[in-house]
Formats: structure tokens, C-alpha cells, sequence
């Protein structure tokens, strides 16, 4: 197996603190900016360049010859769906909803009095049916909204779903040739790349990765290879955020 983790392309929140350097007036489920929307069409024309010739595939680290995804799926907040669904599109595939990779803390905003992360419910199946029809849905979502008021997730949380979310990759795809992309976050990244080399996540080391970059891990029995991390090199100068 071959995954590439790839991060949304910018979001309201992101050039709000890009902006500010503050969180303060965010979205709890913001939706790309003009610049997040013109990195998804550079990522879905990349992602969907191929070469006639495949000799030397198993050597081919840099991706030149094509990417040739077999599966996509994405986080269900609006950011990530919005990414995939133009990915999906440029490669003629479904975009599989996993709700699993969302970002650490889930959809939630800070109350205005008392400071308190207060969990909302998150979008419902009937605004993704009306518009991402190209999405494939979790059997188990309803009306009430995916993440349906939880509690804001903490940092032990987000770790032990990394773990999770791990297994069931390794269930899913671990044993055959599935060349599989995620569409995630850069907060849950870090808890996934924790899991995935054995190590603990600390404020002070951070996986640094750019909106819309790509990072692909192989899998090979036991074996587990970091190819490329924080790959930008597909996107115009002026669209890197």
C-alpha cells in the first residue's frame, strides 16, 4: 500500500490567522478561501498527470510517471470535502467520506463569556446529498449533524484516534497494492505521524505541512517508508499558504 496524506487547501480560519495571528471570530467549519480553491485545482491536476510508461514503478519516489490513486477519502468537515470533491472530479472516482480523520478537537466554538469550547453539531447528511453528490456517506450519518455536539476532543483523544484510524487503514488496505489518499488536517497529521514512527507528539517538534501538500508513507509487509513530506513543488509560487 501507498498512502498519501495530503492537507486541505486553505480555509477561511487559516487566512484569518494568517491575517490576525489570532483564532479569534473563527468558523467551526470554515470553507476554502478563492486562493484554497485555485491550490485544490493545482493539486487535482497533479494528482491526475500520468505517463504512458510504468517501467521502474517500484522505483519511482518522486511520483513522475503518476500518482494512479485507487481510493480517496476525506474528512467530513466542509474544508477537506471541498478539497477532495475537486480531486475526485479530475480523476472520475467517488470521494469516500471517513469521518475519523477530522481535525483534533472536532467542530466546536469558543463561548464568548465563559472561554469554554463548546462542541456543535456539524453538517448532515442532507447537506452533503445537495452538495457533494460524488461524496460516499457513512451508513450511520443522520440529520443531527456528524459530529452531533461532542465535547471538544482533546489532544489524548485525537492521539488514541490516530491509533484508530491506523488499524483501520492497516484492515482496509494494509496487505494489498491499494495506492490510497486521504484528505485530512494538519493537527491530526501530527497525531497519525506520532503513531505511525513510534514517537510522542510534543508542541515544541511539529510535523510542519503547507495546505494542500502531500506526504506518502509506503507500506510493505512490516516495513514502513516515509518518502516525501510536505510536498509542494506542484503549486505556483504566489498560491503557497
Amino acid at each position: 500500500m501507498k498512502l498519501y496524506i495530503i492537507r486541505h487547501a486553505q480555509s477561511e480560519n487559516n487566512a484569518l490567522w494568517d491575517r490576525t495571528g489570532s483564532s479569534e471570530g473563527r468558523s467551526e467549519d470554515p470553507s476554502l478561501t478563492k486562493i484554497g480553491k485555485r491550490q485544490a485545482a493545482q493539486l487535482a491536476r497533479f494528482l491526475s498527470k500520468t505517463r504512458e510508461v510504468r517501467n521502474g514503478d517500484r522505483y519511482d519516489l518522486q511520483n513522475r510517471q503518476g500518482f494512479f490513486l485507487t481510493h480517496i477519502y476525506t474528512s467530513l468537515m466542509v474544508r477537506a470535502v471541498q478539497t477532495g470533491d475537486v480531486i475526485a472530479q479530475a480523476l472520475g472516482m467517488p470521494l469516500l467520506g471517513w469521518a475519523d480523520l477530522h481535525e483534533e478537537g472536532g467542530i466546536y466554538l469558543d463561548d464568548k463569556e465563559t472561554g469554554e469550547k463548546v462542541g456543535l453539531p456539524g453538517k448532515n447528511r442532507a447537506f452533503y446529498e445537495r452538495n457533494y453528490p460524488r461524496l460516499v456517506l457513512p451508513e450511520d450519518l443522520g440529520e443531527d449533524g456528524w459530529w452531533g455536539c461532542r465535547p471538544y476532543e482533546t489532544e489524548e483523544h485525537s492521539r488514541e484516534r490516530a491509533r484508530r484510524v491506523f488499524m483501520e487503514l492497516l484492515r482496509r488496505h494494509g496487505e494489498t497494492q491499494d495506492r490510497v489518499a486521504w484528505i485530512t488536517h494538519g493537527g491530526f497529521y501530527n497525531h497519525f505521524m506520532a503513531v505511525v514512527l513510534g514517537i510522542e507528539p510534543r508542541h515544541d517538534r511539529w510535523f510542519c505541512i503547507n495546505n494542500g501538500a502531500i506526504t506518502r508513507l509506503d507500506f510493505e509487509g512490516d516495513e514502513i517508508a516515509l518518502i516525501y513530506q510536505n510536498r509542494l513543488d506542484y503549486l505556483s509560487p504566489g498560491l503557497v499558504t
